[in-house]
């Protein structure tokens, strides 16, 4: 699979989707405007082994919350993630059997390699 779950009012996700410039046989997914399903967060979860690798704890509900001070379980992340769009790690990129999650550098170079 060829997709990338992003979000299009977040201006690092803009600029790295301009910056990988990827094919039409991509899927952009605006997780804004079309909600991550369940089968779509276990699909990433057999490719990182965690939910919390795919947790934004950087997330404005995570302070609101105050999501830091508790012991979050790895259920506790999967429902947080599928709860609000905002705590995914964003951008999350599929290619093929390979997971790019987060914005980092490494990763988006990581990304932009696999993607050819």
């Amino acid at each position: 699979m060829k997709k990338i779950y992003h979000l299009s009012t977040c201006d690092t996700c803009k600029r790295i989707l301009k910056e990988l410039a990827p094919e039409s046989q991509y899927i952009l997914q605006d997780i804004k405007k079309e909600a991550i399903t369940t089968e779509q967060l276990e699909a990433m979860h057999a490719l990182t082994g965690s939910y919390e690798a795919l947790f934004s704890k950087r997330a404005r509900l995570y302070k609101e919350r105050d999501l830091k001070n508790q012991e979050l379980t790895e259920i506790d992340y999967k429902n947080l993630i599928l709860e609000h769009y905002t705590f995914l790690k964003r951008p999350v990129i599929l290619v093929e059997d390979q997971i790019f999650v987060g914005n980092t550098a490494k990763t988006v170079v990581a990304a932009k390699q696999a993607m050819g």
